[in-house]
């Protein structure tokens, strides 16, 4: 869970509680999404998700990170279809248009197979946007946010070991266990307790790409599928933006905001960490890279 504002998380209670008991009536004049943007996090998704609305054809979902595939699936599909535009924005829209989408954003989805499952189960024909990121970026990204959360007393779930709030763990300390104890698993990836227990308490697994893109692409199909790079999404915007429209077959649209959204401001990793992270990964992302027919220019 990322740090929230005051209003997200007005949003997030108006949704989980009000919404869900005293709107019920609308969801049958609700739409649910085109497609979904299944993360991973800390790749920019937040900033993404705001590019998106851009779009003069796109509307977004009440808020970003709905998790409504794993941890609120229980809630139901009535509550799902309240978070998303009515009947009435889709009719508006696509008559100026001749298009209309919607979307959810969670990155949390990717690293769970039981997601791919369920998404499949209920939107087989659904397209789906993965953004990666250095793994070594992705990860430093990933402890100072749980930095942040530990400092704000926020609540870790299931988390990476970070010390306590007087005593924070520093990020080679972290790591240095991580990488001890992932010397000592069995990998799985067709296990959904693996990544239940094991990756969802490490800061470096989750950049272990290969073994969490397996089961989308068993269950999907490859033009179902658009990956795109965290490092192009932040230097080449536009372009980028347009290839993801391009993929979801609507007109090309040059966004006019790219502000990047959520982003945190931490030290540069130390230069000898970084290369340790990189020989660290390197045999994963060579997996990755021959897995996709494309490489990513991360052993910098």
């Amino acid at each position: 869970m990322y740090l929230e504002s005051k209003k997200t998380t007005y949003k997030r209670f108006y949704h989980l509680f009000i919404k869900r008991h005293f709107f019920g009536i609308t969801n049958s004049l609700r739409v649910l999404p085109d497609f979904f943007v299944i993360g991973p996090g800390r790749t920019g998704t937040t900033s993404l998700y705001h590019y998106l609305d851009q779009h003069p054809s796109l509307s977004k979902s009440a808020y970003d990170e709905l998790g409504f595939f794993d941890v609120n699936f229980h809630l139901g599909l009535s509550w799902y279809r309240s978070l998303f535009p009515s009947i009435f924005t889709q009719y508006r829209i696509k008559s100026k248009t001749n298009f209309f989408m919607t979307y959810d954003v969670t990155p949390s989805y990717v690293r769970r197979p039981w997601n791919a499952k369920r998404i499949k189960k209920l939107f087989p024909n659904t397209k789906l946007i993965m953004v990666l990121r250095n793994p070594v970026d992705k990860s430093y990204s990933h402890y100072h946010l749980n930095r942040k959360l530990l400092q704000n007393s926020t609540h870790l779930p299931g988390t990476v070991p970070m010390g306590s709030k007087e005593n924070p763990r520093t990020f080679e300390e972290v790591i240095k266990d991580d990488m001890e104890n992932i010397s000592k698993w069995n990998i799985d990836s067709k296990n959904d307790e693996y990544f239940a227990t094991k990756v969802e308490k490490s800061i470096l697994a989750r950049g272990f790409y290969v073994e969490q893109l397996l089961s989308w692409f068993e269950l999907f199909s490859k033009n179902q599928i658009l990956i795109i790079s965290s490092e192009e999404l932040a230097s080449n915007t536009k372009n980028t933006m347009n290839e993801i429209f391009k993929f979801l077959n609507l007109p090309e649209y040059e966004i006019p905001n790219i502000d990047k959204i959520n982003v945190s401001k931490y030290s540069k990793i130390n230069p000898k960490t970084r290369k340790t992270l990189i020989d660290f990964f390197r045999p994963y992302n060579e997996q990755l890279f021959k897995f996709l027919d494309r490489k990513f220019d991360w052993n910098k």
